[in-house]
């Protein structure tokens, strides 16, 4: 198996719950954990670094009581506060706070539509039709579309062009001195010994030969690991990349439904100032921009010196996504941050702004292990389509956020799809009459079956019990 992100941990568990251990794992990276990533980052007063997340962050969807809580959420726990922002143009500091409501009162149409759109199989269209139905039009007004971005492209790592059910409204940015990863790493460690040999680190798959006998995975140094069944956990952006090669090539509608989806792009920017010249509101967690040229250019900042977080830290990041992170990864870092600190001194003055002493930023769309961030679904692709990326192909499995019908883009869709192939794989392994996924030669306009065999639910906890 070829594991990573949190589809790893779950696939382990359901494995370790059926009293399955002969497996192998085979990770590209020097630890577990994926794109629940961190680095040290800066200096603490007495010398030794920070802990900033290079990737996911963010726990999207709490919970509703009386109902289950996100998983993630479970073993991961820290509040942001979403009210904790200021607003900028060019021209300092502006408030256009009051547009955060009229972006909410549309986005509520805005569900209520889709939700209609859903249950009675109708036409799809993208979320931005839907706004623009439901009377929000930001057109050329820079604070508006930065609301905008703010609102979805910040979530999902493009402009408005689906929606998502989840567990609740509530999302939570989550810190963790020791890195997030940790609740991962800690749950993999009741499945796996210390210095466990079937954990291969630091391998990187070259080829996967598959038939109906079993699955045969050769790395770049030579190695080589044949198994009964395989799962693979890799992004959609890496299916994409050709990095792999399959024997015999994956069939028509497999390959269809991979360069189907979309794979996003989030970046975060990183600086550290002289704490004691810290010259924004600690108070603030969130500092939004509207540039008056280009929407989405480094539009919100996030303060990591603040309580809950690395008081006195004097670091703050920029987020990124997309068409703009393309442009930033691919650039020099003095390029991007003679940006950014142009911004900040618009912002400020640029008399109160003095340059970082710390810079840093990764660049995810051209990490060769995942090309990308995480996955989205493009507007007017169909349930099935979505299947086909999901389903087997004979003896070889897929796991990962992409295939979550429910829960794509986020790290609980990983959590369920690795918890679901986990169990097939161990009621195949121990001769249960499980049978492979479904999937579909010939595609229609419309999806046929929103249901448990397309591996999608109606129901979430947010909306079985309503708001909180």
């Amino acid at each position: 198996m070829r594991l990573q992100d949190l589809a790893f941990q779950t696939l382990l568990q359901a494995l370790s719950n059926a009293s399955v251990t002969d497996f192998v794992i085979i990770e590209y990276l020097p630890d577990v954990g994926g794109r629940v990533l961190h680095t040290n980052f800066g200096r603490k007063p007495d010398g030794t670094p920070y802990v900033v997340e290079l990737g996911a962050n963010w726990v999207q969807g709490l919970g509703t009581p009386p109902g289950p809580e996100n998983p993630v959420w479970t073993l991961a726990k820290n509040y942001s506060n979403y009210d904790s922002i200021a607003t900028f143009n060019e021209t300092g500091a502006v408030d256009f706070t009051d547009l955060f409501d009229e972006y909410e009162d549309a986005y509520a149409t805005l569900e209520q539509d889709a939700g209609y759109i859903l249950t009675q199989n109708l036409q799809d269209r993208s979320a931005r039709s839907g706004l623009s139905l439901a009377g929000w039009k930001p057109r050329m007004n820079a604070a508006a579309q930065a609301v905008d971005w703010w609102e979805f492209d910040w979530e999902y790592a493009f402009p408005p062009n689906t929606t998502f059910y989840q567990w609740s409204q509530e999302n939570t940015f989550v810190y963790d001195e020791n890195g997030f990863n940790t609740f991962i790493k800690g749950e993999a460690a009741t499945f796996l010994r210390d210095q466990d040999p079937r954990l291969l680190l630091n391998t990187v798959v070259a080829n996967i030969s598959y038939d109906d006998a079993g699955v045969t995975i050769t790395n770049e140094d030579g190695s080589c690991v044949q198994a009964d069944y395989a799962v693979c956990t890799f992004s959609v952006g890496v299916l994409q990349s050709d990095a792999i090669t399959f024997e015999p090539e994956l069939p028509d509608w497999k390959r269809t439904g991979i360069e189907t989806f979309s794979m996003g792009t989030y970046t975060k920017i990183f600086l550290q100032f002289p704490p004691d010249q810290v010259f924004w509101n600690t108070s603030n967690q969130f500092l939004l921009y509207a540039d008056p040229k280009e929407r989405g250019y480094y539009p919100v900042f996030q303060s990591l010196d603040g309580e809950g977080f690395l008081p006195g830290s004097g670091i703050i990041f920029v987020t990124v996504v997309q068409s703009q992170s393309y442009v930033v990864e691919s650039q020099d870092e003095q390029t991007t941050k003679d940006q950014v600190l142009a911004v900040l001194r618009n912002m400020f003055g640029a008399e109160n702004v003095p340059e970082p002493i710390a810079f840093m930023y990764p660049r995810w769309s051209l990490e060769p292990w995942v090309y990308g961030s995480y996955s989205n679904w493009p507007p007017g692709t169909t349930l099935e389509m979505h299947q086909n990326l999901r389903a087997n192909v004979g003896r070889l499995y897929f796991a990962g956020e992409a295939l979550s019908a429910n829960f794509f883009g986020f790290l609980h869709g990983a959590w369920y799809e690795g918890q679901s192939v986990g169990e097939k794989i161990a009621g195949l392994v121990k001769n249960t009459n499980v049978t492979g996924d479904v999937h579909y030669e010939i595609l229609h306009g419309t999806t046929t079956g929103y249901n448990s065999t397309n591996g999608f639910s109606l129901e979430s906890t947010f909306s079985t019990y309503g708001f909180e």
